[in-house]
């Protein structure tokens, strides 16, 4: 899969696109990112790609021509057009749900904002859907686009060492990932869990599914449905006396 950054700062993105596991991927060519600067297609000498708004305002706005070369710039005339997502407070909150959705595309282009935001008529011309990553407001969508970019890359094949390692963590499930411990046992006079070092599997298990429950009823109510519940977890929570 291949995802491309359209921004003032491609460095930036570039820094953080190159760590870790991301980074890992990317070395294995597991997946594509590139980051495109949005000034090289300023078409004016001091590359200026903001002007005044109309109408009055304070700030700047990110005029449209820049960005739109810049997108153009991605694909030659027949390809498939890659599904651009701008990053603004506007749009609809991230999720989970939707980093899987957007992890099956082949190719996504994030768009980063800045100043007061971007010429609508790009927006209109462009853009295939805007998405926000929460309810505050930031200096750029670099920070967004770093965001949604790894949640989708985290849902691919080949770039966490296994399957389980995304399917057992908070919101890719209903509920919210079960408590982690390490050594040592003892900490600052906090035991770990009796039954985390008792070697049985499946009381390990169902002390997991258990806490992963509770954790989402008291921490995300708003997450927290019965209908999310198994019969067997309803079973299970019936067998150690717990009410919800």
């Amino acid at each position: 899969m291949r995802i491309d950054i359209l921004t003032l700062f491609p460095e930036m993105c570039e820094t953080v696109m190159s760590e870790s596991i991301i980074g890992r991927a990317r070395k294995a060519e597991k997946v594509q990112v590139v980051c495109t600067n949005i000034r090289d297609f300023a078409g004016n000498k001091h590359n200026k790609v903001d002007d005044t708004p109309y109408g009055g305002g304070m700030g700047m706005i990110m005029a449209a021509s820049p960005i739109y070369n810049c997108y153009k710039s991605l694909y030659n005339e027949g390809e498939p057009k890659p599904h651009l997502i701008y990053l603004s407070p506007k749009g609809k909150t991230f999720n989970q749900q939707k980093a899987i959705e957007l992890s099956k595309l082949d190719r996504v282009v994030l768009l980063c904002g800045h100043y007061e935001g971007i010429d609508q008529r790009v927006i209109e011309e462009i853009v295939d859907e805007e998405i926000s990553i929460g309810d505050f407001v930031l200096t750029g969508g670099e920070l967004p686009a770093l965001t949604v970019a790894d949640a989708i890359f985290r849902m691919l094949p080949g770039v966490l060492s296994d399957d389980i390692c995304f399917e057992e963590e908070s919101h890719f499930s209903p509920f919210l990932e079960y408590p982690q411990y390490t050594r040592p046992a003892v900490w600052m006079g906090k035991e770990v869990p009796e039954v985390l070092l008792s070697g049985n599997h499946q009381k390990i298990a169902d002390w997991r599914r258990i806490k992963s429950i509770l954790e989402t009823k008291e921490k995300r109510p708003d997450m927290f449905s019965l209908d999310n519940l198994s019969k067997k977890d309803l079973k299970l929570l019936k067998k150690h006396n717990i009410e919800l």
